[in-house]
Protein backbone atom coordinates (compact mmCIF):
# COMPACT_ATOMS: atom_id res chain seq x y z
CA UNK A 1 0.00 0.00 0.00
CA UNK A 2 2.82 2.42 0.85
CA UNK A 3 4.31 2.46 -2.70
CA UNK A 4 0.96 3.47 -4.18
CA UNK A 5 0.43 6.19 -1.58
CA UNK A 6 3.85 7.59 -2.49
CA UNK A 7 3.01 7.30 -6.19
CA UNK A 8 -0.24 9.22 -5.69
CA UNK A 9 1.54 11.93 -3.69
CA UNK A 10 4.22 12.28 -6.40
CA UNK A 11 1.61 12.46 -9.19
CA UNK A 12 -0.38 15.12 -7.33
CA UNK A 13 2.74 17.18 -6.62
CA UNK A 14 3.84 17.07 -10.27
CA UNK A 15 0.31 17.87 -11.47
CA UNK A 16 0.02 20.85 -9.11
CA UNK A 17 3.36 22.31 -10.24
CA UNK A 18 2.49 21.84 -13.92
CA UNK A 19 -0.96 23.41 -13.56
CA UNK A 20 0.42 26.38 -11.61
CA UNK A 21 3.00 27.04 -14.34
CA UNK A 22 0.57 26.55 -17.24
CA UNK A 23 -2.16 28.83 -15.86
CA UNK A 24 -0.15 31.47 -14.03
CA UNK A 25 2.84 31.81 -16.38
CA UNK A 26 2.42 30.04 -19.72
CA UNK A 27 -1.19 31.14 -20.37
CA UNK A 28 -0.27 34.80 -19.78
CA UNK A 29 2.67 34.55 -22.19
CA UNK A 30 0.48 32.92 -24.83
CA UNK A 31 -2.17 35.62 -24.49
CA UNK A 32 0.46 38.38 -24.80
CA UNK A 33 2.00 36.78 -27.90
CA UNK A 34 -1.34 36.43 -29.69
CA UNK A 35 -2.47 39.85 -28.46
CA UNK A 36 0.61 41.49 -29.97
CA UNK A 37 -0.06 39.64 -33.22
CA UNK A 38 -3.62 41.02 -33.22
CA UNK A 39 -2.36 44.56 -32.61
CA UNK A 40 0.21 44.22 -35.39
CA UNK A 41 -2.55 43.10 -37.77
CA UNK A 42 -4.58 46.28 -37.25
CA UNK A 43 -4.52 49.18 -39.67
CA UNK A 44 -2.46 52.17 -38.56
CA UNK A 45 -5.52 54.38 -38.06
CA UNK A 46 -7.22 51.87 -35.74
CA UNK A 47 -3.99 51.20 -33.82
CA UNK A 48 -3.28 54.90 -33.24
CA UNK A 49 -6.89 55.43 -32.14
CA UNK A 50 -6.74 52.87 -29.34
CA UNK A 51 -3.31 54.18 -28.29
CA UNK A 52 -4.76 57.69 -27.88
CA UNK A 53 -7.74 56.29 -25.94
CA UNK A 54 -5.50 54.32 -23.58
CA UNK A 55 -3.19 57.26 -22.89
CA UNK A 56 -6.15 59.56 -22.30
CA UNK A 57 -7.78 57.14 -19.82
CA UNK A 58 -4.70 55.86 -18.01
CA UNK A 59 -2.24 58.77 -18.23
CA UNK A 60 -4.69 61.71 -18.42
CA UNK A 61 -3.08 62.94 -21.66
CA UNK A 62 -5.06 65.14 -24.05
CA UNK A 63 -4.77 64.87 -27.82
CA UNK A 64 -3.41 68.08 -29.34
CA UNK A 65 -4.17 66.89 -32.92
CA UNK A 66 -0.59 67.83 -33.80
CA UNK A 67 1.36 65.22 -35.74
CA UNK A 68 5.08 65.02 -36.50
CA UNK A 69 6.09 63.90 -40.00
CA UNK A 70 9.46 62.57 -41.08
CA UNK A 71 11.39 63.33 -44.27
CA UNK A 72 9.05 61.07 -46.26
CA UNK A 73 5.91 62.79 -45.01
CA UNK A 74 4.95 59.83 -42.85
CA UNK A 75 3.17 60.62 -39.61
CA UNK A 76 3.83 58.06 -36.89
CA UNK A 77 4.41 60.53 -34.03
CA UNK A 78 1.96 62.89 -32.39
CA UNK A 79 1.88 65.33 -29.48
CA UNK A 80 -0.30 64.98 -26.40
CA UNK A 81 -0.63 67.40 -23.49
CA UNK A 82 -0.55 66.45 -19.82
CA UNK A 83 -0.52 68.48 -16.63
CA UNK A 84 1.84 71.36 -17.46
CA UNK A 85 3.84 69.11 -19.80
CA UNK A 86 3.95 68.20 -23.48
CA UNK A 87 4.46 64.57 -24.52
CA UNK A 88 5.80 63.30 -27.85
CA UNK A 89 4.22 59.88 -28.55
CA UNK A 90 6.08 57.80 -31.15
CA UNK A 91 4.16 54.76 -32.48
CA UNK A 92 6.23 52.22 -34.40
CA UNK A 93 3.56 49.81 -35.64
CA UNK A 94 4.84 46.29 -36.32
CA UNK A 95 6.43 43.21 -34.73
CA UNK A 96 9.75 43.43 -36.57
CA UNK A 97 11.06 46.58 -34.84
CA UNK A 98 14.20 46.32 -32.69
CA UNK A 99 15.36 49.57 -31.04
CA UNK A 100 18.77 50.37 -29.62
CA UNK A 101 20.33 53.40 -27.96
CA UNK A 102 20.75 55.22 -31.31
CA UNK A 103 17.02 55.02 -32.04
CA UNK A 104 16.20 56.34 -28.58
CA UNK A 105 18.61 59.24 -29.04
CA UNK A 106 16.91 60.11 -32.34
CA UNK A 107 13.55 60.21 -30.55
CA UNK A 108 15.11 62.47 -27.91
CA UNK A 109 16.25 64.84 -30.69
CA UNK A 110 12.70 64.91 -32.07
CA UNK A 111 11.48 65.80 -28.56
CA UNK A 112 13.78 68.80 -28.46
CA UNK A 113 12.66 69.95 -31.91
CA UNK A 114 8.98 69.79 -30.91
CA UNK A 115 9.71 71.26 -27.44
CA UNK A 116 8.20 68.19 -25.77
CA UNK A 117 9.01 67.66 -22.10
CA UNK A 118 8.66 63.86 -22.17
CA UNK A 119 8.40 61.06 -24.69
CA UNK A 120 6.67 57.69 -25.05
CA UNK A 121 7.84 55.00 -27.47
CA UNK A 122 5.09 52.51 -28.36
CA UNK A 123 5.76 49.40 -30.46
CA UNK A 124 4.76 45.76 -30.77
CA UNK A 125 8.50 45.15 -31.32
CA UNK A 126 11.26 45.21 -28.71
CA UNK A 127 13.58 47.78 -27.18
CA UNK A 128 16.99 46.28 -26.43
CA UNK A 129 18.86 46.67 -23.15
CA UNK A 130 21.01 49.61 -24.30
CA UNK A 131 17.87 51.30 -25.64
CA UNK A 132 16.14 50.92 -22.25
CA UNK A 133 19.15 52.50 -20.52
CA UNK A 134 19.13 55.42 -22.97
CA UNK A 135 15.36 55.87 -22.56
CA UNK A 136 15.75 56.20 -18.78
CA UNK A 137 18.33 58.96 -19.25
CA UNK A 138 16.23 60.82 -21.85
CA UNK A 139 12.88 60.82 -19.92
CA UNK A 140 11.31 58.46 -22.47
CA UNK A 141 8.81 55.81 -21.38
CA UNK A 142 8.99 52.51 -23.28
CA UNK A 143 5.89 50.43 -24.06
CA UNK A 144 6.99 47.45 -26.14
CA UNK A 145 6.22 43.73 -26.43
CA UNK A 146 6.76 43.27 -22.68
CA UNK A 147 3.92 45.52 -21.52
CA UNK A 148 1.99 46.93 -24.52
CA UNK A 149 -0.80 44.31 -24.60
CA UNK A 150 -1.58 44.90 -20.91
CA UNK A 151 -2.02 48.62 -21.67
CA UNK A 152 -4.16 48.25 -24.79
CA UNK A 153 -6.12 45.00 -24.33
CA UNK A 154 -9.11 46.79 -22.78
CA UNK A 155 -9.42 49.04 -25.86
CA UNK A 156 -9.25 46.51 -28.71
CA UNK A 157 -12.56 45.27 -30.21
CA UNK A 158 -14.29 42.77 -27.93
CA UNK A 159 -14.30 40.07 -30.62
CA UNK A 160 -10.52 40.32 -31.04
CA UNK A 161 -9.93 40.30 -27.28
CA UNK A 162 -12.17 37.27 -26.80
CA UNK A 163 -10.39 35.42 -29.61
CA UNK A 164 -6.97 36.09 -28.05
CA UNK A 165 -8.00 35.03 -24.53
CA UNK A 166 -9.85 32.02 -25.96
CA UNK A 167 -6.73 30.79 -27.75
CA UNK A 168 -4.68 31.14 -24.56
CA UNK A 169 -7.38 29.36 -22.52
CA UNK A 170 -7.71 26.44 -24.94
CA UNK A 171 -3.95 25.98 -25.11
CA UNK A 172 -3.74 25.95 -21.29
CA UNK A 173 -6.54 23.36 -21.10
CA UNK A 174 -4.88 21.14 -23.71
CA UNK A 175 -1.47 21.32 -21.99
CA UNK A 176 -3.12 20.66 -18.61
CA UNK A 177 -4.57 17.43 -19.97
CA UNK A 178 -1.17 16.38 -21.32
CA UNK A 179 0.59 17.22 -18.05
CA UNK A 180 -2.06 15.34 -16.04
CA UNK A 181 -1.42 12.19 -18.10
CA UNK A 182 2.35 12.63 -17.74
CA UNK A 183 2.12 13.15 -13.95
CA UNK A 184 -0.05 10.04 -13.57
CA UNK A 185 2.34 7.98 -15.69
CA UNK A 186 5.40 9.10 -13.72
CA UNK A 187 3.61 8.40 -10.44
CA UNK A 188 2.68 4.89 -11.55
CA UNK A 189 6.22 4.19 -12.72
CA UNK A 190 7.65 5.45 -9.43
CA UNK A 191 5.22 3.33 -7.41
CA UNK A 192 5.88 0.20 -9.47
CA UNK A 193 9.65 0.71 -9.32
CA UNK A 194 9.59 1.23 -5.57
CA UNK A 195 7.43 -1.87 -5.06
CA UNK A 196 9.69 -3.95 -7.33
CA UNK A 197 12.81 -2.87 -5.40
CA UNK A 198 11.16 -3.81 -2.11
CA UNK A 199 10.16 -7.22 -3.44
CA UNK A 200 13.67 -7.76 -4.82
CA UNK A 201 15.31 -6.88 -1.50
CA UNK A 202 12.89 -9.08 0.44
CA UNK A 203 13.50 -12.00 -1.95
CA UNK A 204 17.28 -11.58 -1.71
CA UNK A 205 17.14 -11.58 2.09
CA UNK A 206 14.92 -14.68 2.15
CA UNK A 207 17.16 -16.52 -0.32
CA UNK A 208 20.28 -15.66 1.67
CA UNK A 209 18.69 -16.99 4.85
CA UNK A 210 17.81 -20.39 3.29
CA UNK A 211 21.01 -21.05 1.29
CA UNK A 212 24.02 -22.89 2.83
CA UNK A 213 26.79 -20.51 3.88
CA UNK A 214 29.24 -21.98 1.30
CA UNK A 215 27.06 -21.06 -1.65
CA UNK A 216 26.47 -17.60 -3.04
CA UNK A 217 22.75 -17.09 -3.59
CA UNK A 218 21.74 -16.23 -7.15
CA UNK A 219 20.05 -12.86 -7.37
CA UNK A 220 16.37 -13.07 -8.26
CA UNK A 221 15.31 -11.63 -11.58
CA UNK A 222 13.08 -8.59 -11.14
CA UNK A 223 10.07 -8.31 -13.36
CA UNK A 224 10.12 -5.32 -15.69
CA UNK A 225 7.05 -3.15 -15.00
CA UNK A 226 4.75 -2.68 -17.97
CA UNK A 227 4.23 0.88 -19.15
CA UNK A 228 0.68 2.19 -18.85
CA UNK A 229 -1.12 2.51 -22.17
CA UNK A 230 -1.36 6.23 -22.90
CA UNK A 231 -1.80 6.07 -26.66
CA UNK A 232 -5.61 6.02 -26.82
CA UNK A 233 -6.23 9.69 -26.09
CA UNK A 234 -9.53 10.89 -27.42
CA UNK A 235 -9.40 13.48 -30.19
CA UNK A 236 -11.13 16.61 -28.79
CA UNK A 237 -12.52 17.38 -32.24
CA UNK A 238 -14.01 13.92 -32.86
CA UNK A 239 -17.80 13.71 -33.03
CA UNK A 240 -18.41 17.38 -33.76
CA UNK A 241 -21.73 18.02 -35.48
CA UNK A 242 -21.58 19.28 -39.08
CA UNK A 243 -22.22 23.03 -39.46
CA UNK A 244 -25.45 24.22 -41.03
CA UNK A 245 -23.53 26.44 -43.44
CA UNK A 246 -25.18 29.60 -44.76
CA UNK A 247 -24.20 31.98 -47.53
CA UNK A 248 -25.59 35.04 -45.71
CA UNK A 249 -25.62 34.16 -41.97
CA UNK A 250 -26.78 36.38 -39.12
CA UNK A 251 -24.04 38.11 -37.02
CA UNK A 252 -24.08 35.45 -34.30
CA UNK A 253 -23.70 32.61 -36.81
CA UNK A 254 -20.96 34.47 -38.68
CA UNK A 255 -19.07 34.95 -35.40
CA UNK A 256 -19.30 31.19 -34.78
CA UNK A 257 -17.92 30.49 -38.25
CA UNK A 258 -15.00 32.86 -37.59
CA UNK A 259 -14.25 31.27 -34.22
CA UNK A 260 -14.26 27.80 -35.83
CA UNK A 261 -11.73 28.97 -38.42
CA UNK A 262 -9.47 30.48 -35.70
CA UNK A 263 -9.59 27.25 -33.68
CA UNK A 264 -8.79 25.12 -36.75
CA UNK A 265 -5.88 27.35 -37.80
CA UNK A 266 -4.40 27.24 -34.29
CA UNK A 267 -4.02 23.45 -34.80
CA UNK A 268 -2.66 23.75 -38.35
CA UNK A 269 1.06 22.95 -38.84
CA UNK A 270 3.05 26.03 -39.78
CA UNK A 271 0.37 28.43 -38.52
CA UNK A 272 0.69 30.13 -35.12
CA UNK A 273 -2.73 31.81 -35.06
CA UNK A 274 -5.52 33.25 -37.19
CA UNK A 275 -7.21 36.27 -35.62
CA UNK A 276 -10.11 38.25 -37.08
CA UNK A 277 -9.07 41.90 -36.75
CA UNK A 278 -12.21 43.02 -38.61
CA UNK A 279 -15.34 41.30 -39.95
CA UNK A 280 -13.68 40.76 -43.34
CA UNK A 281 -9.97 40.60 -42.43
CA UNK A 282 -8.17 37.51 -41.07
CA UNK A 283 -4.65 38.14 -39.71
CA UNK A 284 -2.30 35.12 -39.91
CA UNK A 285 0.84 34.58 -37.80
CA UNK A 286 2.93 31.73 -39.21
CA UNK A 287 6.26 29.93 -39.07
CA UNK A 288 6.14 28.32 -42.53
CA UNK A 289 6.42 29.95 -45.98
CA UNK A 290 3.49 31.09 -48.12
CA UNK A 291 3.51 28.06 -50.39
CA UNK A 292 3.16 25.71 -47.44
CA UNK A 293 0.50 27.44 -45.36
CA UNK A 294 -1.68 29.07 -48.03
CA UNK A 295 -3.48 25.86 -49.16
CA UNK A 296 -4.05 24.94 -45.51
CA UNK A 297 -5.50 28.36 -44.71
CA UNK A 298 -7.81 28.33 -47.73
CA UNK A 299 -8.94 24.80 -46.84
CA UNK A 300 -10.32 26.07 -43.53
CA UNK A 301 -11.73 29.38 -44.81
CA UNK A 302 -13.48 27.88 -47.85
CA UNK A 303 -15.46 25.49 -45.64
CA UNK A 304 -17.79 28.46 -45.01
CA UNK A 305 -19.42 30.12 -48.02
CA UNK A 306 -19.78 33.41 -46.12
CA UNK A 307 -15.99 33.61 -45.54
CA UNK A 308 -14.57 32.51 -48.90
CA UNK A 309 -13.90 36.05 -50.16
CA UNK A 310 -12.47 37.58 -46.94
CA UNK A 311 -9.16 39.38 -47.06
CA UNK A 312 -6.30 37.38 -45.52
CA UNK A 313 -3.30 39.23 -44.10
CA UNK A 314 -0.11 37.14 -44.09
CA UNK A 315 2.22 38.68 -41.50
CA UNK A 316 6.02 38.19 -41.74
CA UNK A 317 7.50 35.13 -40.10
CA UNK A 318 9.25 35.86 -36.76
CA UNK A 319 12.79 37.12 -37.31
CA UNK A 320 12.31 37.68 -41.07
CA UNK A 321 12.17 40.91 -43.10
CA UNK A 322 9.31 39.72 -45.33
CA UNK A 323 6.62 42.28 -46.19
CA UNK A 324 3.01 41.94 -45.10
CA UNK A 325 0.90 40.32 -47.87
CA UNK A 326 -2.85 40.47 -48.47
CA UNK A 327 -4.55 37.70 -50.46
CA UNK A 328 -7.94 36.13 -51.05
CA UNK A 329 -8.77 32.43 -51.39
CA UNK A 330 -11.73 33.17 -53.69
CA UNK A 331 -13.13 36.18 -55.51
CA UNK A 332 -16.74 37.12 -56.12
Amino acid sequence: MLPWILALALALALWFLAVAYLWLVRRKRTEIAHGLAALAGMRWREFSRIVRLALADQRNLRDTAAEVTDDHGTSSDFLMAGDNALWLVSCKHGRAYRFGAQDINELASAMRLTEADNGILITEGRVERDGLAAATQQSIEVLDERNLWQLLCAYVPAQTRDTVTGIAHREAVRHTGISSLAALTLGLLAGMTYGTLQDTNAGAASSAATQPPSHTPAPPVAAVPALPDSGNVADPTAGMAAEDLQQDPDPETLLRYQQNVSKALARTPGVISGIWVTRLTLSIERTADDATVWPLICREVERYPALRTVRIQLNPRPGSDEPVRWRQCSTI
